[in-house]
């Protein structure tokens, strides 16, 4: 079976093994983490945003996944978790002075250090690259490396100087088991964002509800008021009449047609009273006539001039 012309074989050639597994390039595993986006696969741009796991984003593209849903995508497994623009933090990060970007190598004929990071921690220096852990605040989306949070410990963030927690502390492209914790945290943060809501609506319905009630008991309460009112009347009413009932009513007919007469009058005189008072304050009223004493027989360019 060949061999011919003199050939020597050599066994790897003519007996087979078993294949061996190919390992990943760990500068490029590296380099496709840190220096592209997680789900469209393109090179990292501002904004860049980051998710509840650490993993990073072009913000135009979670935005585009977000507005269709339904579209297919290599990566989506990567962006299931992320139900709205809340669930993504925008990072402040620090720009690497020494990164020129593609204008270095825009001919290809110079060397492109594959290590050389876009950005770097503005604490320590350190070059974002994958070669460092680094994390972000959830509160502000500042960026520093885990060197500076070990060295500076603070409980107010080192670049814009807010207020932060270690809960809100997030590893950037972590291992998988800080990502299954970041996961928990993430599942229980939402869990308590339920109860809250459920338990704020409970609260709105019951203080709807309960004006709505107190004012029925009022309006029971006004009208079992009135009619015994109205019953103890009309039983005192009957109690008291009789033979002289009648009288009682004519009477009690008269005083109130007297009363009203009254106060018909002096309605009529309260009102004279307030127009004789109006009209004392013009010159042509009784009261600003002189007498003729007070009036003179010369003329002068005033004719209330004495």
């Amino acid at each position: 079976m060949g061999c011919d012309g003199g050939t020597i074989p050599k066994r790897h050639e003519l007996v087979k093994g078993p294949k061996k597994v190919e390992k990943v390039d760990k500068n490029a595993e590296l380099a496709a983490k840190w220096k592209y986006c997680a789900l469209s696969q393109e090179k990292l741009k501002r904004p860049i945003v980051s998710c509840e796991l650490g993993r990073l984003y072009n913000k135009d593209a979670v935005i585009e996944y977000l507005l269709d849903k339904s579209a297919e995508r290599p990566n989506a497994d990567a962006v299931v978790h992320i139900r709205g623009i809340r669930d993504i933090k925008e990072l402040n990060l620090t720009d690497n002075p020494e990164w020129e970007g593609e204008r270095r190598n825009a001919k290809g004929d110079r060397y492109e250090d594959i290590n050389c990071g876009m950005f770097i921690c503005p604490v320590v220096g350190l070059e974002m690259n994958g070669k460092h852990r680094f994390c972000y605040l959830q509160t502000c989306g500042c960026v520093f490396s885990d060197r500076a949070m070990k060295e500076v410990k603070t409980e107010i963030c080192h670049k814009c100087g807010d207020p932060f927690k270690i809960e809100d502390v997030v590893v950037l492209n972590g291992t998988k088991e800080e990502v299954e914790k970041l996961r928990e945290k993430m599942e229980e943060r939402r869990t308590k964002a339920k109860v809250k809501k459920s338990k704020k609506s409970k609260a709105a319905e019951a203080a709807v509800s309960a004006p709505s009630e107190s004012k029925a008991d009022d309006t029971q309460v006004d009208v079992a008021g009135r009619s015994s009112l109205q019953n103890g009347d009309e039983s005192s009413q009957s109690a008291v009449a009789g033979p002289s009932g009648s009288s009682a009513s004519s009477r009690s007919s008269k005083g109130s047609t007297s009363s009203t007469t009254s106060a018909t009058k002096r309605s009529v005189q309260s009102m004279e009273e307030k127009s004789e008072v109006f009209k004392s304050l013009f010159t042509s009223h009784s009261s600003a006539k002189r007498t003729k004493d007070q009036t003179s027989n010369w003329v002068t360019h005033t004719p209330y001039h004495f």
